[in-house]
């Protein structure tokens, strides 16, 4: 064990800009305001592509079409389920400013007959992170989770529900234990899910990939009692600083389930006790 333990401290970790998670949100100019990419199906769950991935995926063609650098506020509609292989995003540059540039995006795929399907649509605004004040004043407080060691990750837990879990072995996610009743048949019921989470391969998080993490945890409602896939129909996501490097503590809540659909709020925390992301999604609750 002391020998695994020492060949980890010497392998290195990916670095931002050079990791699966950027290979994989990578977007290729074709023209002006238009970009090829590739969706990866590593960060398929269940039978879909995640919708923080695909958010990153949006983010970063804005980000080179925008003379911003940074994700302020992006919101998003899923309008089809995306699925892996090639995609075509077109970006629209709304307003610049000496602060702000607000842009639209949206990405599409090909159907069987060769026509284009419109998957997601997204109006953002950029800015630059570094260019922010050091005033805060906040009542929030990060999420009371245990220490790393005494959480729990997809290897502690039964079978995986069927399907691709592909995402999973992407992402380092270790469970608040307090939140994990559904996996073993007895669900809470007060929809909560709180936890660590980092990329496997070590990369630290950036604005960019906060995007993803919004989105990377098991749905709430699983500890409502529901299992099955909970499609994204809106989300919106704030991104209020640049992360320490480190592991991030991330809690998320619904309150109300209701006509079949139900609202998550994300607060993401970074090492230095930072609240550095925030969302709200509208999501179809499962059928199970």
């Amino acid at each position: 064990m002391a020998q695994a333990a020492a060949q980890a401290q010497r392998t290195p970790q990916a670095t931002v800009g050079d990791s699966e998670f950027d290979r994989d949100t990578a977007v290729t100019l074709r023209e002006e305001g238009v970009y090829d990419a590739e969706l990866s199906a590593g960060w398929t769950i269940i039978h879909a592509v995640n919708g923080g991935y695909l958010l990153a995926v949006l983010g970063r063609a804005l980000g080179e079409a925008l003379p911003h650098p940074d994700p302020f506020s992006v919101s998003a509609h899923y309008l089809t389920a995306s699925v892996p292989g090639p995609a075509v995003i077109r970006t629209q540059v709304v307003r610049t400013g000496r602060t702000l540039s607000t842009g639209e995006a949206s990405l599409y795929q090909y159907a069987e007959d060769g026509t284009e399907v419109e998957r997601i649509r997204v109006l953002a605004t950029y800015g630059d992170l570094d260019g922010l004040t050091d005033d805060v004043r906040t009542s929030a407080e990060p999420p009371a989770i245990p220490p790393r060691q005494h959480c729990l990750g997809p290897a502690d837990g039964p079978a995986p529900i069927p399907g691709s879990s592909a995402i999973t072995e992407r992402l380092d996610i270790r469970l608040d234990p307090a939140t994990i009743g559904w996996a073993i048949g007895a669900p809470s019921g007060r929809g909560e899910m709180r936890g660590w989470f980092g990329l496997a391969d070590g990369r630290d998080a950036d604005p960019l990939s906060l995007l993803l993490t919004v989105d990377a945890l098991p749905p709430t409602s699983f500890e409502l009692g529901l299992k099955g896939w909970t499609p994204t129909i809106e989300l919106t996501t704030h991104i209020r600083c640049r992360p320490a490097p480190g592991p991030l503590r991330v809690s998320i809540t619904t309150r109300n389930l209701a006509g079949g659909f139900l609202e998550e709020d994300a607060d993401v925390w970074d090492s230095a006790d930072r609240l550095v992301a925030q969302s709200r999604q509208l999501a179809r609750a499962p059928r199970g």
